[in-house]
């Protein structure tokens, strides 16, 4: 079919092949294209920006910046000059940074700040701009693209629990008091709030959420969402624990980690398939049953959420806090699991993500059919990275690798950088691309998986390709996902990075949105890129309440690292120097005092 002649604009990616020196240069993209590109009559130049820095403008520098090997967006116009042949003219160039093979993303406080400056737009959304009474009665679940409040006075467990995260993770990074105190009121309010414990049962679980209208609580007890409604669906179980999990590391509070411990019994009591292993993905509000006939299309179903989000949403933190052997266990059961039963590669690039009761495919359920979630297979291959780091097993790297292999051929973008949402899993007759399910926008939090994937892939692995694409997936993101006009991240983009603001997707707080992939990215970006890549120290901080930790160990592994690849070089406590550390165990004995001490810990990389 040959394509009508009509202008387009469109973004290229891609590293500086040569330059003439004056107005043309020609660029190779991810995949190896190479393009020759024009400048346009007003073109002008920008280099990238951190949130909460101003603008740089370095259209003065273009020609000494179009270097070869240097990688910069191009955002231009294709001409249509001839029948066969168009022309790109660039209208902006977006410089990741200064110097050939170097970013601003990989600068040793860029992370910090990224989520400092997150966490500060949902403190002032949430509770004020003088911060001074951070009161969870005011939460809204719906914020507007400015951080305004809206909607009704509906509180989802889900989405404060990540907003706790959120601000769990940037006092880490910080060590500003306030984040803190969101983060334990938080989970205070939760727990008062959200939290049900089932006398009979003795286990916990967790209110989808509360309507508050006229000072007065309605209890959501089931998900009112399509595909889970009147369910108790698994994943907002596992979800309400990732907030508290990550406040529980820093505090040791002890009411957050029996109600850590109770879900969980919750999860082996009434979710577990004691049969054919692993976790239901949902059981009826009356019986606690995953077999009830009332679930409809969820009866007796497993899914990815049910078996491998415990990893990522709370089990690794709790791994971490506790050093619980029995946690770690079940981290290897997840991804034992995982790696027995999602591969399907004689089938599809993409893994398999919906089961039966007896592990056969489900190609027929709701929104998903027979789809594949590219962050899903990109998280896939993070977590088992990350449990391969505390117990080995071939089959891990060997699944990891191969998802990290074939995700660039089908979900990334290979001319404008960045991850796609969800794709058809099989190719129809005469297709040689898989399809986009409904879109080819690109989520912030799919982004998130490519970025940590890649990062941790060659911080453990130390092959280049996992380098470049982390680094492009970096960069797609931090150009194009900061939102410098109102605060924190756009919700999706356009394929060419063009934020889209319509809908749900406008929303800056909404049933998906919330504080947490964008800082989880910001957290864990920080550890993997200064402790694994660059090589530069990390400071974290904690707060440990009296007499929580057991033996008052503090446990200070910033997440599951190769062993041996870190250690602590120095603490302080209330800002003076600590000496009773154990530098590789990465540990740090709590003084024995009668108030809260703050810790402040630095983490460097052992050279091996």
């Amino acid at each position: 079919m040959k394509i009508s002649s009509f202008e387009f604009s469109d973004t290229i990616a891609g590293y500086v092949k040569s330059f003439n020196g004056e107005n043309k240069f020609s660029l190779e993209t991810s995949d190896g294209r190479v393009y020759t590109i024009k400048f346009g009559s007003n073109l002008f130049a920008r280099m990238l920006r951190n949130l909460n820095e101003p603008y740089m403008d370095c259209t003065g520098q273009i020609t000494k910046l179009l270097k070869p090997g240097k990688f910069v967006f191009v955002y231009g116009i294709f001409y249509p000059d001839s029948d066969d042949y168009y022309n790109f003219e660039a209208q902006v160039l977006d410089f990741p940074g200064k110097e050939i093979g170097k970013f601003r993303f990989e600068e040793a406080d860029w992370w910090s700040k990224q989520a400092e400056a997150i966490a500060d737009f949902f403190i002032t959304a949430q509770f004020g701009s003088f911060k001074k009474n951070i009161d969870y009665g005011e939460y809204r679940t719906a914020l507007a693209l400015t951080g305004a409040q809206k909607g009704d006075y509906r509180q989802e467990t889900d989405t404060i629990s990540r907003l706790v995260y959120g601000f769990a993770s940037a006092f880490m990074l910080t060590g500003k008091d306030v984040f803190l105190e969101a983060a334990e009121k938080g989970t205070k309010y939760l727990q008062e709030h959200m939290k049900f414990y089932d006398v009979d049962e003795n286990v916990v679980y967790w209110y989808h959420g509360i309507d508050v209208t006229g000072g007065q609580e309605h209890k959501v007890f089931t998900s009112e969402f399509g595909d889970d409604y009147d369910a108790i669906p698994m994943y907002e179980q596992i979800y309400a624990l990732a907030g508290p999990t990550q406040t529980y590391r820093i505090t040791g509070e002890h009411s957050i980690l029996r109600d850590i411990e109770l879900t969980i019994d919750l999860f082996d009591k009434f979710y577990h398939d004691d049969d054919k292993g692993s976790y239901f993905s949902h059981i009826d509000p009356i019986l606690l049953d995953p077999r009830s006939e009332s679930l409809g299309p969820n009866k007796a179903r497993k899914n990815w959420n049910s078996v491998g989000d415990h990893a990522p949403a709370y089990l690794i933190n709790l791994c971490l806090a506790t050093g619980e052997e029995k946690y770690y266990k079940l981290l290897e059961d997840t991804a034992d699991t995982i790696t027995k039963y999602f591969p399907d590669y004689e089938n599809s690039p993409f893994v398999q993500e919906k089961f039966h009761e007896d592990w056969s495919h489900d190609n027929d359920w709701g929104w998903q059919q027979n789809r594949g979630v590219i962050g899903h297979n990109l998280k896939i291959a993070w977590n088992l990275i990350r449990v391969d780091n505390h117990v080995h097993k071939d089959e891990y790297v060997e699944f990891a690798v191969k998802i990290a292999k074939i995700m660039p051929e089908v979900g990334m973008d290979k001319q404008r950088c960045g991850w796609y949402d969800v794709m058809e899993r099989n190719l129809s007759d005469g297709e040689g691309f898989h399809r986009f399910a409904w879109h080819d926008r690109k989520a912030w939090w799919q982004q998130e998986q490519g970025i940590l994937a890649y990062q941790i892939l060659y911080g453990v692995l130390n092959k280049d390709e996992y380098l470049k694409y982390a680094r492009e997936s970096a960069a797609f993101y931090n150009n194009y996902f900061l939102d410098h006009d109102d605060g924190s991240v756009y919700f999706n983009v356009l394929n060419n990075g063009i934020p889209y603001l319509l809908g749900t997707e406008r929303l800056k707080g909404s049933h998906s949105m919330s504080g947490y992939h964008s800082i989880e990215l910001a957290y864990l970006a920080a550890v993997y890129t200064n402790l694994l890549n660059t090589k530069k120290p990390l400071d974290l901080y904690f707060k440990p309440v009296v007499g929580g930790f057991k033996d008052n160990i503090l446990r200070v592994e910033p997440d599951i690292l190769p062993k041996g690849s870190v250690k602590i070089e120095q603490v302080w406590v209330d800002n003076k120097p600590w000496k009773r550390f154990d530098a590789e165990k990465l540990t740090v004995q709590i003084p024995p005092v009668d108030y809260r001490p703050k810790i402040k810990v630095r983490l460097v990389a052992v050279e091996q």
